[in-house]
């Protein structure tokens, strides 16, 4: 991933795919043909999860979500020629690495070509100033890992050396991902060191040749899973994830976009090494990984940010289970979707319990790539968010794998540049006493100071279930002494004196107080609050003639403008609540709210009523009723609702789910506008309306 290259995060799949390949192995799942070079060398078929790669890439192409970039400062008198023909040896050994894609027949293929050489290429920075040359090696690592690769043409790996000092460069390289993974890089950097090593001294290369390329793998992998093979993995996965929730709902910063743009930071946590021991002691006591208890907190954090009992957490794997491939560089990684039960306010040992047995029973069941499984559980597709989980979780405890260079120190460069694949990823990695990680976060929809608090919550429940492995949920605490004085202090102070009032009935005053200020201006028309009272008063009366009366939800289909603001008041006037339908919605949509909220009355005007749905309701025409209308009382009529009272339905965007309607009451309005201390309102301002009246940015517009 890219994050990789900005913050050295954990590979997630290492210890993961240690796990499942000894949890397979002692459960006897591994039982298939060996993996044995292809007899065709040409056009070999993709792999699953590089299908899904390639065809993310077709809708979306020129983007730089899947580039993997690493950025290594290299300390030492760096032989610049060993180094050149070791990453050119890797390129030769992997044909991974001399990858491309192109359809046949309407069908990806994988196109190998032959090894021709490998130039790296070098930049010399020495000559800048010290500060300048900082500022430019990090402009480059975050341009290099902000350029996107051509999956038809390649080549699929680069790399490049910015030249510092005599001693001093960094190296930069980039993979598509669908080529390489988290394991991949860590084989990359031993075979790195090995070569260049041996090139230095003038010896020659002292790895042994590959008995199996990534093209193998993937024609063994497309003629195993099929079959029996097949139908017990899908049949395991689609009774474990029946009814799943199709999202878990955090709550936000922001609305969710209706495309993500997988924008993203993260920020980093260290916990203490005891903790890290209590943890270590609480997970064998369960017969658990450490992977299990931290991932057992990690669920119950978000149940208690959710609300929700039923959590399912996105985890990547390796997907080696052959041992045929495990030097290999190669898109295998695979990702498994661990759903934990945490009703009934079970106490954490509970829970850790639930998590084991999850975690177990995917594991052996991992052989089903998640693309194949996304495509039998035929999930609600939605560009806002990603299908089955929206949050992953990563714990790497295994020693350190190392990705330096023979002979230099190494350490990693910051590049302005991270990306968020889901909304939160969550990694771990266990080295000693050190337990450090990062939550990587989407931008779209949270503040940095969200995710610090996020994390914080996350520590004290790791250090109260370390402490008391018994205690149940509904007793587990978030927040910590500071943060509860902060919320407790927002309570003081005296509260704003609002009206106990209806909108209608302080927008009458406001009317009576000023008549002829302009209320509403439009494309060189204007009316005074006097007209607009006396409009709405009017059809209030017409509607109250259509049945209306106090909590009748009343439909206002109506493009933006003025006819639209007289039927807004009307309907609250006579005594309803005003339910916006845009009437450049899509008719399923429209449908789908007209019957939601069975308006018995619907204010339009004539060209949008014959656009709309079929539906039930008793239609008023502001435009063919006009006559009616205006002979009607311009006094109001008698109050028919009170603050309480719903004034609007407003829906959400759907795209979660199913849309929900939210009734609001004319207390909540009142409390939007008059009680704020966010902007400061008189006579003189002028609202643009500019949100469309079925978003509720248009309540504080309007009113």
């Amino acid at each position: 991933m890219a994050s990789e290259q900005t913050v050295e995060l954990p590979r997630p799949e290492l210890s993961a795919a240690k796990r499942a390949l000894i949890e397979a192995r002692l459960r006897g799942q591994v039982r298939s043909s060996g993996i044995v070079p292809r007899a065709h060398r040409d056009g070999a078929p993709l792999s699953f999860a590089q299908e899904r790669l390639w065809f993310m890439d077709r809708l979306e192409p020129g983007s730089a979500v899947y580039n993997m970039s690493v950025a290594r400062r290299l300390g030492g008198a760096l032989d610049e020629a060993a180094l050149e023909r070791a990453l050119g040896e890797i390129v030769r050994r992997h044909e991974a690495l001399r990858t491309t894609f192109r359809e046949v027949d309407g069908s990806p293929v994988q196109v190998i070509a032959p090894f021709g050489g490998f130039t790296l290429r070098l930049d010399d920075l020495s000559r800048l100033a010290d500060a300048d040359r900082e500022v430019e090696v990090r402009r480059r690592a975050t341009q290099e890992a902000e350029l996107p690769f051509d999956l038809t043409a390649g080549p699929l790996f680069r790399a490049r050396v910015l030249r510092l000092g005599e001693e001093d460069h960094v190296l930069l390289l980039s993979m598509h991902h669908i080529v390489s993974d988290g394991w991949s890089m860590g084989v990359f950097f031993r075979e790195l060191s090995a070569l260049y090593a041996a090139y230095r001294e003038g010896r020659e290369s002292p790895l042994p040749e590959l008995g199996v390329q990534y093209a193998d793998y993937a024609v063994w992998q497309r003629e195993q899973l099929r079959g029996e093979v097949l139908e017990r993995q899908i049949s395991y996965w689609k009774k474990r994830l029946a009814d799943a929730p199709a999202l878990v709902e955090l709550p936000t910063d922001r609305p969710r976009p209706a495309v993500q743009t997988f924008r993203g930071a993260h920020e980093q946590i260290e916990l203490p090494g005891e903790l890290l021991e209590r943890l270590r002691t609480l997970g064998r006591s369960e017969g658990a990984t450490l992977f299990m208890v931290v991932l057992s907190a990690f669920q119950v954090l978000l149940s208690k940010y959710s609300g929700s009992e039923d959590i399912v957490v996105g985890n990547p794997i390796a997907g080696r289970t052959r041992k045929e491939v495990a030097g290999l560089i190669g898109f295998f990684v695979n990702t498994l979707a661990l759903r934990t039960d945490l009703s009934g306010d079970p106490s954490f040992r509970e829970v850790l319990r639930r998590v084991r047995e999850v975690t177990l029973g995917a594991f052996e069941h991992q052989v089903l790539p998640f693309e194949k499984l996304v495509a039998e559980l035929q999930p609600d597709r939605s560009l806002s968010h990603s299908p089955l989980f929206q949050v992953s979780f990563a714990l790497d405890d295994v020693e350190e794998s190392g990705n330096g260079v023979a002979e230099l120190s190494t350490e990693g460069v910051d590049a302005d540049f991270s990306l968020a694949k889901f909304d939160l990823t969550l990694a771990f990695a266990a080295r000693g006493q050190d337990l450090r990680g990062a939550l990587s976060y989407s931008t779209d929809l949270f503040e940095r100071a969200t995710i610090v608090r996020m994390l914080g919550h996350l520590a004290r429940v790791l250090e109260q279930v370390a402490a008391n492995p018994d205690l149940r949920l509904s007793r587990l605490e978030l927040l910590g002494e500071a943060e509860r004085a902060r919320l407790l202090a927002l309570g003081e102070g005296v509260a704003p004196e609002l009206p106990r009032a209806t909108v209608d009935a302080l927008f009458a005053q406001a009317a009576a107080a000023a008549p002829e200020a302009v209320a509403l201006a439009w494309n060189g028309g204007r009316m005074t609050y006097a007209e607009l009272d006396g409009r709405a008063n009017r059809l209030a009366h017409h509607l109250r003639r259509a049945g209306v009366a106090a909590g009748t939800r009343v439909g206002v289909c109506l493009a933006r403008g003025p006819e639209m603001v007289v039927a807004t008041l009307a309907a609250l006037k006579a005594g309803g609540a005003y339910v916006p339908l845009d009437p450049d919605y899509p008719a399923e949509r429209l449908a789908f709210m007209l019957a939601d909220t069975a308006v018995p009355v619907l204010v339009t005007e004539s060209p949008l009523a014959d656009r709309l749905p079929p539906h039930a309701a008793r239609i008023v025409r502001v435009d063919g009723d006009a006559a009616a209308i205006a002979a009607e009382p311009a006094d109001a009529p008698a109050a028919g609702t009170d603050p309480e009272a719903a004034a609007y339905v407003m829906y959400t965007s759907g795209s979660t789910g199913r849309p929900k309607g939210v009734e609001v009451p004319h207390r909540a309005i009142v409390r939007l506008v008059r009680g704020q201390d966010y902007v400061s309102i008189d006579p003189s301002d002028v609202f643009l309306q500019l949100a469309p009246a079925s978003f509720d940015a248009a309540t504080l517009e309007l009113w």
